[in-house]
């Protein structure tokens, strides 16, 4: 989680330490809620995560970092080391974690002299003290030379009100800041035209940034947001809990949420990747928008088409992103001035597909076909053709997504549904005489996403094509650009 509105001006603790300590679980234990993934397997948390803990009235930041080894050079250990920094530097109290079952490492050594050379107010907490025998073991931890040591078990939750209560005497008082309340615009639902609710959670707009394992999510949320919030590598799975950054434009907020790369059932080995898999979905599923990454260079694949329909079944909002498209831009170039030699005669054998073909001229126009023909049921979702890691179309990206959020809550009146219906020519709809209902009125039940409920003559369920007519006659009227519409049936007469 990232800083909100709401977080703004709470003091911050950075919770770190090496790899498999157990800073996840103190963090989901102060958070009260499992924010960060936790497993035996080291390494798992890579990204910084922010949660919110609440103490005697008075409430902190919280933030948890990747397991750290301050030498190692390897890429993935070198990119947590530098989130980890991040948080350090904007920390008012620091808590490293260390084990208690484990001997002093050398790791641990070098970390206690770099945070406390920083002067900050700094606490040990030695984590896994399970039981009475164990107290003893952590005075050991002594010889780092940090002062506030407090042994905690932070599966069992023993010891970590104490931490709590020492760290909230050094950091400053939460600073007030005076709310501030708008007069929000009432819905009417008797007459008029389309409105859009602004529910007081409407004010943040949450986009979880969701496809395939590496196909430049980290790296498009790392633009969306100005920032270098997410780790971003060539190595696939690099994200594995969702990550997630607030931006502010024009007075609203939008919180971006990278998600783990969804993988198929059986490609998942490690428990973390199982967990961060059914993390991301949750994520999605508690976005107002979701962008989903394609990989142009490869095309749209099974998984996406999967992962798409995840989005769409839960009813999020959807904007097609298709990045990577400098390297089809440049793959196309590269055929044409090779036209007629070898490689070229080999890369031709390879783009027989439709979509090898729209790639090989890099034709937008042609692409776009190519993936609604894979991605028919999101008839309704924009697409944006970009290369995150060249910052491209990122203004069109920000304006879809505030438009797509708006069309996902619009409301129609009742009075204006029905002299639409008026006027559809339903015998234009392809579906058997045994399946017609005869609507007496339509009205709108919801928004997020829009839901229509149809009153009608028998109690039979809407003939797909039907559906699918009535809800292309609805997009052509009204709009809805981006978001799934649900249609529900509600008969005169029940069957008995």
């Amino acid at each position: 989680m990232a800083e909100s509105t709401t977080t703004r001006g709470l003091p911050t603790v950075a919770i770190v330490g090496r790899p498999n300590v157990g800073k996840s679980t103190l963090f989901n234990r102060l958070v009260g809620r499992r924010r960060a993934i936790v497993g035996d397997e080291p390494g798992i948390t890579r990204d910084r995560l922010y949660g919110t803990a609440e103490w005697g009235g008075r409430n902190v930041r919280v933030v948890d970092t990747g397991g750290i080894i301050p030498e190692d050079k390897e890429l993935i250990p070198s990119e947590i080391f530098r989130q980890a920094k991040v948080a350090l530097e904007e920390a008012d109290a620091i808590v490293m974690v260390v084990d208690s079952r484990t001997e002093l490492a050398a790791p641990d050594i070098e970390l206690s002299r770099l945070l406390l050379k920083m002067g900050k107010p700094l606490f040990l907490a030695v984590n896994k003290v399970d039981n009475v025998e164990l107290e003893a073991a952590a005075e050991n931890f002594r010889r780092l030379g940090i002062r506030n040591l407090v042994p905690i078990s932070a599966e069992h939750g023993n010891g970590v009100a104490e931490l709590l209560e020492e760290v909230l005497k050094v950091v400053p008082e939460t600073k007030s800041a005076e709310s501030e309340t708008e007069d929000l615009p009432e819905v009417s639902d008797d007459e008029g035209s389309a409105v859009v609710e602004h529910p007081e959670a409407s004010r943040e707009t949450k986009v979880a940034i969701i496809g395939r394992p590496n196909v430049g999510k980290s790296t498009l949320l790392n633009q969306l947001t100005g920032t270098s919030r997410a780790i971003v590598s060539p190595i696939p799975g690099t994200t594995r809990d969702a990550v997630d950054e607030v931006v502010e434009r024009g007075g609203h907020n939008y919180r971006f949420i990278d998600t783990a790369g969804i993988r198929r059932k059986g490609k998942t080995e490690l428990m973390a990747e199982k967990l961060s898999v059914v993390m991301a979905r949750k994520h999605m599923e508690a976005a107002d928008v979701s962008i989903l990454v394609i990989d142009a260079s490869e095309g749209v694949t099974a998984l996406d088409a999967n992962i798409a329909g995840y989005a769409h079944e839960s009813g999020r909002s959807v904007i097609i992103v298709v990045n990577k498209w400098d390297t089809v831009v440049a793959q196309a170039h590269k055929m044409r001035e090779e036209a007629g030699t070898p490689e070229a005669d080999r890369l031709e054998r390879k783009q027989r597909s439709k979509m090898r073909t729209a790639m090989k001229t890099a034709d937008q126009g042609e692409y776009e076909r190519r993936v609604r023909e894979n991605l028919k049921f999101l008839d309704y979702a924009p697409v944006i053709f970009t290369s995150a890691i060249k910052g491209q179309k990122i203004e069109k990206i920000f304006e879809t997504i505030e438009r797509v959020a708006a069309e996902r809550r619009k409301r129609i009146p009742t009075s204006e549904m029905n002299r639409f219906i008026e006027h559809v020519d339903f015998e234009r709809a392809s579906v058997p005489i045994s399946k017609r209902v005869k609507i007496l009125y339509m009205t709108q039940t919801n928004v997020a996403p829009p839901t229509f409920v149809l009153f009608t003559d028998r109690d039979v369920k809407l003939h797909f094509a039907y559906e699918r007519f009535l809800e292309n006659q609805i997009r052509r009227a009204f709009g809805f650009e981006g978001t799934p519409i649900w249609i529900k049936v509600r008969p005169r007469h029940k069957k008995r």
